[in-house]
């Protein structure tokens, strides 16, 4: 039950920074409401790895670097709860 809900909690973050990386390609999205709402929730999680790696350029990487440290946690809790 609990990996269910941990792992639910992580696929819809992942979306969400998702969501708010194809907002950027939208002109003005990201000051309507809801991107400022994504904002509000992403750009904590995202600013940690921004501090390790620098854009190249115009390419934030990132998110991308974000994404991946999200589908580990992921597996980490799938492996942590097979073997409890």
């Amino acid at each position: 039950m609990i990996e269910t809900i941990a792992v639910f909690a992580i696929t819809a973050y992942r979306w969400l920074i998702i969501i708010y990386i194809f907002m950027s390609w939208i002109p003005n999205a990201r000051e309507s409401s809801f991107g400022q709402f994504l904002a509000s929730i992403c750009e904590p999680f995202l600013s940690q790895f921004r501090k390790i790696i620098p854009p190249l350029g115009m390419i934030d990487l990132s998110p991308i670097v974000a994404i991946f440290a999200l589908i580990f946690a992921e597996r980490g809790i799938h492996y942590l709860f097979l073997y409890l």
